[in-house]
């Protein structure tokens, strides 16, 4: 893998023919934090897209939801602050608003122009302020990574990737960012997530791809086991590399399919990673369960537990919490059949407990990295989920978040 794809830097500006920019202009009650940006490709886009499952969509997952329909787009313009959710028609429009200044600005169609928010929300979007942000951005071919902090709303850092690799004997670039710390667990977390690449790629098989990429990634981390309203992950795929469309039968798909995926599951751990007042990650297999949706059940469920996140944030190799959660996760379970892992420490065996090394144990639970292994014993399922700790931090960021 390392000789078939090299890491690169400017995340979205990577591929060919992408810009963006960004500023500050007062969403935020932070002054000078910046909370606008702009992504465009020089050409318009075959787009793919997955969005949240909530009962409750912002108006941007309305607008965004609707464009795609018509497959194609040129720009996104993202906000930061305000959530744009809850907010009525005038939310509605507002969000619309927002691609007509930036269709404006851009000179393009206003239907290829789609949009995302994240932040507080029932609050209306303060238009004058978003106006005129738009008007005052500059774009540039360089300036991936500042996008990428742009978007943040409770994130420690930005998180964001970019790969190089050859369709055809052509060098292909694919560059992804995402942002979400708290009111993480999507179901398609707060997570915005924008791929962009310069290769040609057909629609359909491009939103299957993303799909599943997303099914295995984005969809298996949980914070705190809120789903978000704004949940978007979206392709853009520009293909200025002018490669013969990418489909199911190109002989390089396999190739894009794996590049896609090493983005999408780096940038899904790194949300874990950095969940609001998190110490640790934790990575949970799940295996021997009787299907793959089985797995992903009990996989899951461990991530959102806050039982077992508190006995991961105190170092406490509590496989009773283990036990529980997967149980009740809704997968087939045998109680008697279960082995448990902690690290490399079994500490289950066919659902007993057994002797077993607890300095081992702790010393596997202590670092910032910890590694649960569940095997149910039931078939041939497997599945790998991503989470954090729950710790004390976490109520002080939510505690006080609107003020």
């Amino acid at each position: 893998m390392a000789d078939l794809f090299h890491e690169i830097d400017q995340c979205v500006t990577a591929p060919k023919g992408f810009r963006t920019g960004t500023t500050s202009c007062g969403i935020k009650s932070d002054a000078g934090i910046k909370d606008l940006a702009i992504l465009v490709s020089d050409v318009p886009c075959t787009v793919a897209g997955v969005f949240t499952t909530h009962n409750l969509r912002a108006a941007p997952v309305l607008l965004c939801q609707e464009r795609l329909k018509g497959g194609k787009a040129q720009a996104i313009v993202v906000n930061s602050g305000n959530a744009n959710c809850a907010t009525g028609q005038q939310g509605l429009d507002n969000a619309y608003q927002m691609t007509s200044f930036t269709a404006s600005k851009l000179g393009i169609a206003e239907d290829l122009v789609f949009c995302s928010s994240t932040g507080i929300i029932g609050r209306q979007l303060p238009m004058e302020k978003i106006e005129a942000g738009i008007q005052q951005i500059e774009l540039s071919t360089t300036d991936g990574n500042a996008f990428a902090e742009a978007i943040m709303t409770t994130d420690t850092h930005p998180k964001r990737m970019a790969l190089e690799f050859e369709i055809e004997g052509k060098t292909v670039r694919l560059g992804g960012v995402t942002k979400g710390s708290g009111m993480i667990r999507p179901n398609m977390a707060t997570m915005l997530s924008y791929i962009t690449t310069d290769a040609a790629v057909e629609q359909a098989w491009l939103q299957q791809v993303l799909k599943e990429a997303v099914d295995d990634s984005y969809n298996m981390i949980s914070v705190d086991g809120d789903m978000s309203t704004n949940d978007t992950c979206m392709v853009f795929a520009n293909g200025l590399v002018d490669n013969t469309p990418l489909n199911a039968q190109h002989p390089d798909a396999p190739t894009f399919v794996q590049a896609l995926r090493q983005i999408t599951f780096k940038l899904a751990r790194e949300m874990a990673r950095d969940g609001e007042g998190a110490t640790k990650i934790q990575t949970i297999n799940v295996r021997g369960a009787r299907n793959k949706a089985d797995a992903v059940k009990a996989a899951r469920s461990l991530t959102y537990s806050p039982l077992w996140q508190c006995a991961l944030a105190g170092g406490d190799p509590n496989w009773g919490r283990i036990a529980a959660a997967a149980g009740s996760s809704g997968c087939e379970f045998d109680q008697n059949a279960f082995d448990i892992f902690v690290g490399e420490t079994q500490i289950t065996r066919q659902g007993i407990a057994i002797d077993y090394d607890q300095d081992q144990a702790h010393a596997a639970m202590a670092g910032d990295e910890v590694i649960i292994t569940i095997d149910l014993h039931l078939g041939d399922g497997e599945a790998t989920a991503w989470g954090c700790d729950l710790t004390h931090g976490y109520i002080d960021e939510n505690s006080l978040y609107t003020r």
